[in-house]
């Protein structure tokens, strides 16, 4: 006798609710199909860009999946890095599904109370379905935040020793990207699906690696995936496995579509519809020549990060402030980024050679997608006590020496190896949970509320 199992899952929506009422059409249809449903998401559920998920600090993402019964999911570096402490906490305290990360744990090295490493399920003939998950190893920034990340694979192998005594079926959530997974399922053929994200690659079909199928969904809710199992209930082996996604955009549209999609939005201009300031004159942005917008952030990052001189992009800002009364809406619609500010310990030397990197024509028009932008072009790089006079750079007036040591405000997306080779492996400090948005609420309110 045959027992077929069917899971659906998602990965990386980073609230693009605009998708989200055809997805959830199409789980409660396929939930109302099938006996053995079991519904997984893998992480990134949460993106603060979205004012819906900023203004309920990702309670609301919950409070979705809630209404979808989700089996379980796992978290992503969204949920784990954008969060303060005590909000990644309490995101999940009205959950009515598990949440599975088996690579987190309190700085005292419990695990967090609304977590657990692995939890088996049962099917409606009793196979027992063992799902474990981990997430990527950004453990320097969940350290600043308060929490212990350890490395996924050693705790996933650790995990899996107990897991596969006790499970038929193994699956895997995965936030940990395309490369990871391929040498996790070579590692470990007992893994008979993993459900991956992180790294937003998309399998039509899945993809065999030995005997284990991986699976994932792109991102931003253009696909869902499902995966259907059949399994012989007295050897209680899997005989067959199935992959397959279907893209969101052919799915059946639902009448009342452009009104929950809006009402995410206008739930979320209620929730940041707090004052902040009076601000005496339309503050302008462009990106491809100076304005006073960038130069006021470029110079608050400096101030924030105590630094010597601070360099930005102007594309970090996406519209103006508009002379008269500023909310936090106004500040988040044009700093939706979740960009933490950082400061960087250079020799001038090293400095040097950044600040001529920024100069190079191809950064400005540079449309970058990652890294926590959420805009549209890089723009200028602007400067805060910066000169450079033609190959003379001064910092605050001064005439740069090479050797000597200067702490440079920026943004944590240079950092990650994409921009500047100098600034990888430089001596930094992250501050967190602060984004940007933050540092300019910070210097308007001190600007404009002292006067």
């Amino acid at each position: 006798m045959i027992e077929q199992v069917h899971i659906y899952h998602t990965n990386d929506i980073h609230s693009h609710f605009e998708n989200w009422p055809k997805i959830s059409s199409f789980l409660q249809k396929g939930k109302s199909l099938h006996q053995n449903f079991f519904l997984f998401d893998i992480g990134d559920h949460v993106d603060r860009w979205h004012p819906y998920t900023e203004g309920t600090f990702g309670k609301g993402n919950v409070q979705l999946l809630n209404e979808l019964d989700y089996t379980a999911v796992t978290i992503g570096n969204n949920e784990g890095i954008t969060l303060a402490y005590d909000e990644l906490n309490t995101l999940y305290q009205d959950a009515s599904f598990d949440v599975l990360v088996a690579n987190l744990f309190e700085k005292s090295g419990n695990r967090p109370k609304w977590a657990m490493p692995s939890k088996i399920y049962y099917t409606k003939n009793g196979i027992k379905i063992g799902v474990l998950a981990v997430t990527a190893y950004f453990g320097k920034l969940y350290e600043i935040l308060g929490w212990h990340l350890t490395a996924p694979i050693p705790e996933l192998e650790a995990e899996l020793q107990s897991l596969k005594q006790e499970a038929d079926i193994i699956i895997l959530l995965s936030h940990l990207g395309i490369h990871d997974d391929e040498k996790i399922a070579s590692l470990h053929p007992e893994i008979d699906i993993i459900l991956g994200g992180h790294t937003h690659h998309v399998l039509p079909e899945g993809k065999y690696i030995s005997d284990t199928l991986l699976a994932a969904a792109g991102k931003h809710g253009y696909y869902v995936g499902t995966v259907t199992l059949d399994i012989d209930i007295e050897s209680k082996k899997v005989l067959r496995k199935k992959a397959l996604l279907y893209e969101t955009k052919f799915l059946p549209s639902l009448e009342e579509e452009e009104l929950i999609v809006t009402s995410f939005q206008e739930k979320g201009k209620r929730l940041l519809n707090s004052f902040l300031v009076d601000v005496p004159k339309t503050l302008q942005t462009e990106w491809f020549k100076p304005s006073p917008l960038p130069q006021m952030l470029c110079e608050a990052i400096n101030e924030w990060c105590r630094s010597d001189c601070a360099l930005i992009n102007a594309g970090l800002l996406l519209g103006n402030l508009e002379k008269g009364p500023i909310t936090r809406f106004d500040i988040h619609s044009i700093l939706p980024h979740p960009i933490n500010p950082c400061l960087i310990e250079l020799s001038g030397a090293e400095l040097k050679e950044v600040i001529l990197q920024t100069l190079n024509p191809k950064w400005p028009p540079l449309e970058l997608k990652g890294l926590g932008f959420r805009g549209k072009v890089l723009g200028n790089f602007i400067y805060h006590n910066i000169l450079l006079d033609h190959q003379t750079v001064y910092i605050n007036g001064f005439k740069m020496e090479e050797q000597k040591i200067y702490k440079l405000g920026t943004v944590d997306m240079y950092t990650f190896g994409h921009f500047f080779p100098e600034l990888l492996d430089a001596k930094k400090k992250y501050f967190m949970p602060e984004f940007i948005r933050d540092v300019m609420m910070w210097k308007l309110q001190k600007m404009y509320s002292e006067k």
